[in-house]
């Protein structure tokens, strides 16, 4: 099937600039099911564009047919793509206001409810139908109002998102596993995600105020969960593993993996070829998954060199060693080591790339199946 291949500008906020969203899609626009998989949000992370690549090659040739309708973006974030500073992306947060990319999406839900409220009906179908035309009615007022170039970006990527029955968000991080994380509202139904993916775990996140691309998508949804209403946009934040396991060989193992969630999913031919050894079945053991709130973030109570004394993927327990921090300086070379502890037992799952961690960085990630912080603040930064 031909893949069309879309250009939608970006406001200039500067004299003499320009800056566009490149969309791959296939298949009838009105089809269904659609699927969305975006990556680069954080232009840094290459995983999730380089996979997309991939992914866009597999379709080109053709192998099966596509039943609904694929859009695929695979540099979300143009803007940061420019963030270049001697050498080397600064991606994740804007030169311009400081602002996370991947945060401050807009908080849609209160217009959408007070939109559709009236006419939902018992249809759960036609409920879908209204939910979407309010989103995307809601969102073209916004776009219309939008006061920057990073708030017209980040309207517009949900523009693209919000008919899709899919959305996948693709990410990295310094040095991780591939893990997923997913709204309460969409597990189990997410688990066969998880399992195509090959995730090691599955992060369960609730509402907060950081506004991710996955809650905003997800927040009208939840907004009048229980209402006649299917959760009509499943989105889902991908961690590829990390920054440096970029390359042609994983990304073309992902793409064969996104390939299949296609499959599985409707969108793409070949669905009932896959296994229930890959989804998994509900006779099953359930799948690593956890609330958001017990993520352990292991942090530097003060700046040194980081020694790592386990590898990713390790199961650690509560108390056990994860790194040693390393002062140099200090006049006692054996006061001048720090021990960094896991808080709880469960799953090593990322660390900082960089071997060198200022006072309050985040040096490693453990996934706890019991909660460690009190709410999901954390995802803010």
């Amino acid at each position: 099937m031909t893949r069309i291949v879309s250009r939608f500008p970006l406001p200039p906020m500067s004299l003499g600039t320009e800056r566009h969203l490149t969309v791959h899609s296939y298949g009838d626009p009105d089809a269904t099911p659609k699927a969305y998989l975006q990556g680069g949000l954080h232009a840094g992370e290459l995983a999730g564009p380089l996979a997309l690549h991939h992914l866009i090659r597999r379709l080109d040739a053709g192998e099966d047919e596509i039943l609904g309708h694929i859009m695929i973006v695979p540099i979300a974030n143009p803007i940061g793509q420019s963030q270049v500073m001697r050498g080397t992306m600064a991606g994740r947060f804007a030169e311009s206001d400081g602002s996370n990319f991947n945060r401050g999406f807009p908080d849609i839900a209160q217009e959408v409810a007070e939109a559709v409220r009236g006419g939902l009906t018992g249809d759960a179908a036609a409920n879908t139908v209204l939910m979407r035309e309010a989103i995307g009615d809601v969102l073209a007022d916004r776009a219309g109002m939008a006061a920057t170039e990073i708030d017209y970006l980040r309207i517009t990527l949900m523009r693209l998102a919000c008919d899709a029955d899919l959305a996948l968000d693709l990410h990295c991080e310094e040095e991780g596993l591939v893990h997923l994380y997913v709204d309460t509202l969409n597990w189990p139904d997410a688990s066969d995600i998880a399992r195509l993916l090959d995730s090691r775990v599955t992060l369960l996140t609730n509402p907060t105020a950081a506004m991710s691309f996955d809650e905003a998508m997800t927040a009208p949804w939840r907004k009048l969960e229980g209402e006649g209403l299917d959760s009509g946009c499943l989105t889902a934040t991908v961690e590829l593993r990390g920054a440096a396991d970029v390359g042609d060989a994983l990304a073309e193992e992902d793409a064969d993996r996104l390939y299949r969630i296609l499959q599985s999913r409707g969108v793409v031919a070949g669905g009932e070829e896959i296994g229930a050894e890959e989804i998994g079945t509900d006779d099953e053991a359930p799948m690593r998954a956890v609330p958001v709130e017990g993520m352990d973030r292991i942090v530097a109570p003060t700046p040194g060199i980081i020694s790592f004394r386990v590898p990713l993927g390790t199961e650690v327990t509560a108390g056990q060693p994860i790194a040693d921090l390393i002062d140099p300086t200090a006049d006692d070379p054996a006061e001048g080591r720090i021990e960094l502890t896991a808080a709880c037992d469960g799953l090593l799952y990322a660390r900082r790339i960089q071997r060198f961690a200022h006072t309050g960085a985040t040096v490693a990630k453990v996934a706890s199946s019991r909660p460690v912080t009190a709410t999901s603040s954390h995802l803010t930064d």
